[in-house]
């Protein structure tokens, strides 16, 4: 399932309806898990690595993530795909639907900062101190247990590197200069926001905020869970998923 060409890394499966993957600051495209098995029944999805700590730090913002994203799809010869994205995978689809309205069918939204980024602020990892990473992550879900030893490990390397702390530093001033909430109204597409009913990340006000600020969109809850629904209730986030696509992007 994993490609690699060029300067691109990403997860391919199914066919049908391309949907790009884009996930968020502290993981990667395994964070989508079962999700992809669901989704990919239906449709083609591809889950573009970010690459977030790989560039040099001039060129963290996510705005480079949404030309690295534009210079995907051209990779591609797509013209088009729906664009499903946690936390800040979503803030940048969002910049590139902004930019690039013609390429995105629909923006799956999970999670997703442009309007709220404190959490990313607040939740910044200290070097070397592993219980207060471990309580940081398993944070991110409704049930601890989703925060595996694996998990945090993997999120603890991260947090010992000087270079990569400045990088997470960088995204997240990165991510409030692009406050989202006067450039939404402008984005006709149809949106599908699911949110967990107990993220503590982007707690539940923020979704009602871009709610409200989409001219069409749809609001969804799954309850017991947090910032991560497609990776805590996989099965709930895809029938979501799958019945808004056939409702609002794949016509029959």
């Amino acid at each position: 399932m994993i490609k690699k060409e060029g300067n691109f890394k990403w997860l391919e499966k199914g066919e049908g309806h391309p949907i790009i993957l884009l996930h968020g600051l502290m993981g990667g495209v395994e964070n989508f898990g079962e999700m992809v098995n669901h989704i990919s029944k239906e449709h083609k999805v591809y889950g573009l690595d970010l690459r977030l700590f790989e560039v040099s730090l001039l060129k963290v913002s996510l705005k480079n993530l949404s030309d690295y994203l534009y210079s995907f799809m051209k990779h591609l010869k797509l013209k088009s795909s729906i664009l499903l994205g946690n936390s800040m995978g979503g803030h940048v689809g969002l910049i590139f639907a902004k930019e690039h309205p013609e390429m995105v069918d629909g923006l799956i939204l999970t999670g997703s900062s442009g309007l709220y980024e404190n959490a990313m602020g607040d939740s910044f990892p200290r070097r070397g101190d592993y219980d207060y990473i471990k309580r940081k992550t398993e944070e991110v879900f409704y049930d601890p247990k989703v925060a595996t030893k694996e998990l945090v490990d993997s999120v603890f390397e991260l947090a010992q590197k000087r270079t990569t702390l400045l990088k997470l530093l960088a995204y997240a001033k990165s991510a409030i200069r692009h406050n989202m909430a006067e450039d939404i109204p402008n984005m006709n597409m149809p949106a599908c926001l699911i949110w967990g009913k107990h993220d503590k990340v982007t707690p539940p006000h923020v979704a009602e905020e871009f709610h409200k600020l989409f001219p069409n969109s749809e609001l969804h809850w799954i309850s017991k869970c947090g910032h991560a629904p497609m990776w805590e209730q996989p099965e709930k986030f895809s029938k979501i998923s799958l019945n808004w696509l056939k409702k609002h992007i794949i016509k029959e």
